[in-house]
């Protein structure tokens, strides 16, 4: 009996499951550059896809496909999307310079100040100044992390003195140039190669959040991570979870609907909190493995904010000479997100 019980469950679900495949009228790739244990992975994509399943009631299958596995390298995400390679990315704007002007307001150094759910508030008020950014695909989400801490292998940083000629890895070109501003050297290079870097000294640190340590092993690679006074940090990056167009326009009204359902302020938020929680197992694995989480005086902070504000006069003339008002982005930016942060 209990022989054909089990047989009858077996049975059954593999019933469910062609069913379920053969009820899926439109199938989904989405593509991204990060592990399957990464809190994008487990706390975004894979949540998002379930409830796209579920609100299309398995007319819609979204498929992931994480650490570049349908090949090519991060910087190359947005082109996949873009050109319809994949139908859906999650990336890094950041890795593709220059294509999305606007949208680096936000990475700038004392423009975000360390909270994400108060930036993707922000990013959501100020979205038509940036639209421009994205008319070659369908944004799902424009979003940042809890910000970029600076994590060294072996040295101690106190003040913007003792960072003057280390090599720190950066996320972006404006983190590049705020590490030009501390008076060291910048090394651009995808996430995924920082591990490898530190390990061999060909960086000493690097522009990371707290997130990212689990995945990374990065605990056992640093000894130390410095932020503001108040957790605040030294900028941060944007994601871009996008859509192919012709996907999503193509798909039935109905369908287009699910999508549109299942972004949004909601989400924004959602992902805001997300991103705040994960950076605090980071920290953990930090103090655990007997790193120090160094916070600067005001006196320090001081000296970095007046750093940052040479990065943010560099952007706002460079933007400006191609037609784009950064002072006016720069102003609505930190506005929104002081009045999102109360």
């Amino acid at each position: 009996m209990k022989k054909l019980i089990g047989l009858t469950l077996a049975t059954a679900v593999a019933i469910a499951g062609a069913v379920s495949a053969q009820a899926a009228e439109v199938t989904l790739t989405l593509h991204h550059f990060l592990s399957p244990k990464a809190p994008a992975h487990t706390k975004m994509l894979e949540p998002w896809a379930q409830r796209i399943a579920e609100a299309s009631n398995g007319r819609i299958e979204v498929k992931i496909f994480p650490s570049m596995a349908l090949g090519g390298k991060p910087p190359e995400l947005y082109q996949q999307v873009r050109d319809g390679v994949v139908d859906i990315v999650w990336t890094v704007p950041g890795y593709t310079p220059g294509v999305f002007p606007r949208t680096e307001v936000f990475e700038l150094p004392t423009v975000h100040q360390g909270d994400a759910k108060a930036t993707n508030a922000a990013i959501r008020e100020v979205f038509p100044m940036l639209a421009e950014d994205f008319t070659d695909v369908k944004p799902l989400l424009v979003h940042v992390h809890a910000g970029n801490a600076l994590h060294t292998a072996s040295k101690k940083v106190t003040s913007l003195d003792d960072v003057k000629g280390m090599k720190i890895r950066t996320p972006s070109r404006s983190g590049g140039w705020m590490i030009e501003e501390w008076g060291a050297d910048p090394v651009g290079m995808p996430l995924p190669d920082l591990s490898q870097s530190l390990s061999k000294g060909v960086v000493e640190g690097g522009l990371v959040p707290f997130e990212i340590f689990p995945p990374f092993k990065l605990a056992e690679l640093t000894k130390y991570s410095l932020v503001g006074g108040g957790n605040e940090r030294f900028g941060t990056a944007t994601f871009l979870f996008a859509m192919n167009k012709d996907t999503y326009n193509n798909l039935p009204d109905d369908l287009k609907k699910v999508i549109d359902d299942n972004i949004g302020p909601a989400f924004s938020e959602e992902m805001g909190v997300v991103w705040n929680e994960v950076e605090k197992p980071g920290e953990g694995m930090q103090e655990k493995s007997g790193g120090e989480i160094v916070h600067l005086d005001a006196t320090a902070k001081a000296n970095f904010d007046a750093a940052g504000e040479k990065v943010v006069a560099r952007w706002i003339k460079e933007v400006s000479d191609r037609g784009i008002d950064g002072q006016k982005l720069v102003d609505a930016a930190r506005k929104a997100v002081a009045d999102n942060s109360k």
